[in-house]
Formats: C-alpha cells, sequence, structure tokens
C-alpha cells in the first residue's frame, strides 16, 4: 500500500519582485506543499500573493518579535525568504529558533561571520538551512559536472566567467540597493556570484588564491561596484578569470567556461557546447520552460531546487546545498572585495 505523505506547510517572507517565480513553483506542487503564509513590509503585496492560494493568511507585521510570533501560531515547515540582503540571516536565525526549515535567496548572507553564526544556530536547533542557486540545475551544468567529477574530461585546467549586464540608476532607487551595509556589494554579490558559483560547482574545486580588482566606473549614485575582475587560483592549481559589469547596454548572455584536457565545456545563458580535444561538438539543450513571470535572467530552474528541498523534508532527509556550500561562494566573492581593498593577493 502507497504510503502517503503530508503537505508541507510553507511561509513565504517577502512578496516583491522575485516572488513571482516562487508562484509558479508552488502551483506546480501543490500536491507536495501548500502555502499558510504570505508576509511583506507592504501589507497589500502580502495579501495579493496570499489571495492565490486559498487558506494562505497575509500579515505586514515583519518586524522581528512580530514574526516569531506569527511564526509560533501559524507553524510552517519551511520559511522562503526572499528579503534584501542583509537581512537574510537575521531572519533565518529567528526562524530556524522558532522550529521553521529556512530556504532563502542568494547570497546566504553578506558577511563571512554572521554565515559562522547560521551554521551554529542550525546546529543547535536541528533545523535545515538551504540556499538557493537554481542555475545548477540547468541541464548542461548538471552533465559537464558528472564528467569532470568521473574524470572523463581529464584535469581542470582554467576556467572563466564574463557578465555584462544593464541595470539602470533607476535600479537602484529602493532602500536597499547600491549601499554596502544592505546589498553587501554590486555586480559581484548580486549577479555575477552565480557564475562564481557555477565555476566551484561543476569543477568540485575550490579557490586557494585571489588577486582581484573592483571599481565603480559608470554608476557614480551608488556606493558599490559596477565592474569586477579576478584571478582566482584553485586548489588544483588552475586559474579561473573573472569579469563582472552592469553597466552595459542590455543584459548579454552569461558566459562560463570550463577548460578541461579533454573537453572544453561553454555555458552560454542555459545551453551548453561541449567541444572535445578531437574537434567533435556536443549540445546540451534546455528542456525547462521560461518562467512567464518575472525576468527572464532569473533562470528557469527555481522550480527544481525548491522540488528537492521539499522532497528531502517529506522524506526526513537533508536538503541540499546546505549553509556551508553556499559560504564557499561567498568567500570568493568576500575575497574579491578584500584583494580589491588591500591591492594585493587574499589567501583562502
Amino acid at each position: 500500500m502507497e504510503i502517503k505523505m503530508k503537505k508541507l506547510r510553507i511561509a513565504v517572507l517577502g512578496c516583491g519582485r522575485i516572488a513571482s517565480v516562487y508562484e509558479e513553483a508552488f502551483y506546480k506542487l501543490k500536491e507536495e506543499a501548500e502555502i499558510v503564509l504570505a508576509m511583506d513590509k507592504v501589507l497589500e503585496r502580502a495579501e495579493k500573493f496570499a489571495e492565490k492560494f486559498p487558506g494562505c493568511y497575509a500579515s505586514d507585521q515583519v518586524e522581528f518579535d512580530s514574526f516569531r510570533q506569527i511564526l509560533l501560531q501559524v507553524k510552517p515547515d519551511l520559511v522562503h525568504i526572499l528579503l534584501p540582503h542583509h537581512l537574510h540571516g537575521r531572519y533565518s536565525v529567528v526562524s530556524m529558533e522558532c522550529g521553521v526549515h529556512v530556504l532563502t535567496e542568494k547570497p546566504v548572507t553578506i558577511s563571512l561571520a554572521e554565515a559562522d553564526q547560521l551554521i551554529e544556530v542550525r546546529e543547535r536547533t536541528g533545523m535545515q538551512l538551504g540556499v538557493i542557486y537554481q542555475n545548477r540545475f540547468i541541464e548542461g551544468v548538471q552533465e559537464v559536472k558528472r564528467r569532470i567529477a568521473s574524470g572523463e574530461f581529464g584535469k581542470v585546467k582554467g576556467a572563466f566567467s564574463t557578465l555584462n549586464w544593464y541595470r539602470p540608476e533607476s535600479y537602484y532607487k529602493c532602500d536597499w540597493k547600491g549601499h554596502w551595509d544592505t546589498e553587501g556589494g554590486g555586480v559581484i554579490i548580486d549577479q555575477a556570484i552565480h557564475s562564481i558559483d557555477l565555476v566551484r560547482y561543476m569543477t568540485g574545486l575550490e579557490a586557494k588564491r585571489i588577486l582581484g580588482h573592483t571599481a565603480r566606473r559608470v554608476l557614480t549614485g551608488i556606493e558599490v561596484e559596477d565592474e569586477a575582475d579576478a584571478a582566482i587560483w584553485l586548489e588544483n592549481g588552475a586559474v579561473y578569470s573573472f569579469y563582472a559589469c552592469n553597466y552595459y547596454t542590455t543584459n548579454s548572455p552569461i558566459r562560463v567556461e570550463i577548460s578541461c584536457e579533454k573537453a572544453t565545456a561553454l555555458l552560454t545563458y542555459n545551453k551548453m557546447e561541449i567541444t572535445f580535444a578531437s574537434g567533435e561538438k556536443e549540445e546540451i539543450l534546455p528542456s525547462a520552460c521560461p518562467n512567464s513571470k518575472g525576468e527572464s535572467y532569473w533562470g528557469s530552474y527555481h522550480f527544481y531546487q525548491i522540488q528537492k528541498c521539499y522532497q528531502a523534508l517529506r522524506e526526513g532527509k537533508k536538503m541540499p546545498w546546505a549553509a556551508e556550500d553556499a559560504k564557499k561562494t561567498l568567500e570568493i566573492v568576500q575575497g574579491i572585495y578584500e584583494s580589491s581593498r588591500i591591492n594585493g593577493p587574499v589567501e583562502l
């Protein structure tokens, strides 16, 4: 006889732009989870989100004490944190201390010290903490990771990533973007962090040394960087060449390339092209449909990571790619910032 697992009770904290992507995922996962709580500092946004899910309660009581009380009353199994970067850590702590698992948008936090605190709280409470890096689920990314891990491509010789996107001054006309203390940085931590994470994920290699530079060249109305570059030495001696800017004229497709002894894999947006040493080529095309809501550059793969996390919780297993993994990506981000600050190399 088939045993039917109970549905997860899900809360959403932050009902702004990115919430539209989650909305689509929730519809697809309605047999696995029910949305019971939607919270936002703007009540109208919370109500608009909640009305799409029968029985979902909406609230604008997001101050820490009020948030804690509502979690204790509603008792969700997991909360999605879709807030400004500097709030990820604090709300994750409150949630876990209330006995609620957490799946937060990237970055895990904006400081390594706070990331360590989150790991300590997770261990103390027995809760789980996952971080969204949806691009790991691109089919070509999964396949290249598998082939590198199996040894089929041989040793990793190098990597590069380029991000040339467009963020006008108006993008920063809000109360947290463009400031070091709330966003934690600019183009690196907000956009190119995904490229950094993909290099880590596909190669399976950690960074050991960073020589980086950041600048504010065009978007002079912000505190943080609009351009960055770095040489990043990986643990096997290979060098990862990193470049990002967000003052280009459009959102050009992200490119991430991994060069190995027997093959080179190039990801352009979500299409992977593999060129073997023999000259033979192979393409791995995406099967995921684009999100009908939200920005195209958010990708089409949130659903897959959310599904994996829900499945793990329902089966009593650990969610994939926990806080320690996300901290490793944050270490590279912070290493580039620190290298630029001291105008010299940083050892990790």
